[in-house]
Formats: C-alpha cells, sequence, structure tokens
C-alpha cells in the first residue's frame, strides 16, 4: 500500500522495497509511520519532499475517515465511544491539545472543538471559551478531552482544579459536564469512570 502511495523508488530499490524499509523503521506500526514528519521521511533515499508530502496527506485521510466514521454514531454512550472520536486526532500530536465534545439531551454530538493547542508538557484551556462555544451551540452535555504526548495518563493537579471549575460553571448553565478524557497513543484516563466527577 505505501509503495503505491510513494510511485516509484530510487536507483537502488524499487518502490515496493523503499515502502518496506519505512515501514520497518517504524516496525511495520502505522501510528508511529503516522508520526513522522517531512524531516524524517526525507531522510530516506528517495523520499523527497512531494513522496512525503504523500504519504502523510494518505495517513491523514485514514485518520479523517476514521473520525467521520465514528462521529456518525447517534449518540455517545460512555468514555470509549469519546476515546475513539478523539484518539485520530491526539495520537500523532507531539503536543499537548485541549478539546471539547458538545452534546445535546439525547447525547447526540453537536459539535467538537479544539480550544488549545499548547508545547510538550502542557496546554492552557480557557473556560470562558469553552462556555462561548457551550451557549452557542445550545448544549445540554459536555465533554472535555486533552492528551498527555508523554503518555502518562494521570491526571495532574491542574487537570483535576480545570475539571472542577468546568463542573462548577457548567452546573451554572445547566450543563451537564459528563466526562473528561486524557488520552495517549491506545490508553486514555477517565474522570467519570474513575469517580472523579
Amino acid at each position: 500500500m505505501v509503495a503505491i502511495i510513494l510511485g516509484s523508488g530510487n536507483a537502488q530499490e524499487t518502490a515496493v522495497q523503499l515502502g518496506q524499509r519505512i515501514l520497518l523503521s517504524v516496525d511495520h506500526n502505522l501510528l508511529d509511520l503516522g508520526k513522522l514528519g517531512i524531516t524524517e521521511l526525507t531522510q530516506f533515499k528517495g523520499m523527497g519532499e512531494a513522496k512525503s508530502i504523500s504519504l502523510m496527506a494518505a495517513l491523514e485521510l485514514g485518520r479523517r475517515r476514521r473520525e467521520a466514521e465514528v462521529m456518525e454514531r447517534k449518540s455517545i454512550q460512555g468514555s470509549k465511544d469519546v476515546f475513539e472520536i478523539f484518539q485520530s486526532s491526539l495520537i500523532d500530536s507531539p503536543f499537548e491539545e485541549f478539546w471539547i465534545l458538545l452534546l445535546n439531551r439525547a447525547n447526540k454530538i453537536i459539535g467538537k472543538h479544539q480550544i488549545s493547542n499548547g508545547g510538550v508538557s502542557g496546554t492552557v484551556a480557557d473556560p470562558r471559551r469553552i462556555f462561548q462555544l457551550a451557549i452557542q451551540h445550545l448544549a445540554s452535555g459536555l465533554i472535555l478531552c486533552h492528551n498527555h504526548p508523554s503518555g502518562n495518563l494521570k491526571p495532574s493537579q491542574a487537570d483535576l482544579q480545570l475539571t472542577q471549575k468546568i463542573k462548577a460553571g457548567a452546573s451554572l448553565l445547566d450543563i451537564n459536564l459528563l466526562d473528561h478524557l486524557i488520552i495517549s497513543d491506545q490508553k486514555y484516563y477517565s474522570f467519570a469512570d474513575e469517580g472523579q466527577l
């Protein structure tokens, strides 16, 4: 499949051999392949900027297709549904990002919004922006989600404080804070599942 995207190899390798070598460099893990940028991909002989961008674009299309399929679900039933919605957006990010999911009374998705994009070890989520979007979309339910690029799923003190602040504010607006997920590559921590809400 990678060979088809690449189209050609180099003087010593066919497109198939080049694709196999690239996949071998990430132990055939497509999630790790998706984390490679232009700088890393162009280190392979025969991979110029155009081929690197084509490969990255194909991987991004795959992520978006999966996300679209998950978003078509009728309603959110639990933390696993939320994880599946955000996983494709957050697993490849080397930086911490904060997102919200807005729901109607039937827990159907009415909006997914990025609130902030920070650094390697943190990001700032402004409650005013969160509530502005929730009110604008007439949301009845709210789910918070952010990633920890380090893979550590333990909530920080700042995560706990922000969750309680959003919960209190949402309650005043008659909006239910249903969950807050912290996501890493393949796992997540759910505040609701862990009794933190």
